[in-house]
């Protein structure tokens, strides 16, 4: 027993470079919780970016259909009486539930439709659709604008 004793103590003191210090281990934690930090915002951004997208796309439709039903209404001018169903200058509002797949309090959008007369020869008319609608993270108000012009069915 005395010779493992001697033994040990001949050894000296142990010396470990295998282990990591309490001031690296802080650093390193905290240099993963910085990483991790960013990976959660990205995700954040990227999911409200994509809510986002989703929401104008469906604006964008929703003044598309406005704009189609003014271009589809019949206006024919070599029929007597002259047929206009929708004569300029007008104004609609229309307003309806946003066409997104979402879970709770359904979202509103609002479409302002007007035609303005541009020419009487030839029979020329602009048309504006413009669906205003509400981002509800932020609740900051966009419009989607769709402008066109339209003649009569027959001149």
């Amino acid at each position: 027993m005395l010779a493992y004793r001697r033994q040990l103590i001949g050894r000296g003191p142990r010396v470990s470079g295998a282990a990591f210090t309490v001031v690296e281990m802080m650093i390193s934690a905290a240099i993963l919780g910085l990483v991790s930090a960013g990976i959660v915002y990205g995700y954040a951004q990227a999911n409200r970016s994509a809510e986002w997208s989703s929401m104008s796309q469906a604006a964008q439709s929703y003044a598309l259909q406005g704009l189609e039903q003014v271009r589809g209404a019949k206006w024919d001018l070599s029929s007597i009486p002259v047929w206009d169903d929708i004569p300029a200058p007008a104004n609609y509002i229309q307003t309806d539930i946003m066409d997104i797949p979402v879970s709770g309090a359904p979202y509103y959008v609002t479409n302002f439709i007007s035609l303005r007369q541009v020419s009487t020869s030839p029979q020329l008319r602009e048309v504006k659709s413009q669906c205003v609608w509400t981002f509800p993270r932020t609740g900051q108000k966009f419009t989607n604008t769709v402008i066109t012009y339209r003649a009569p069915d027959h001149q």
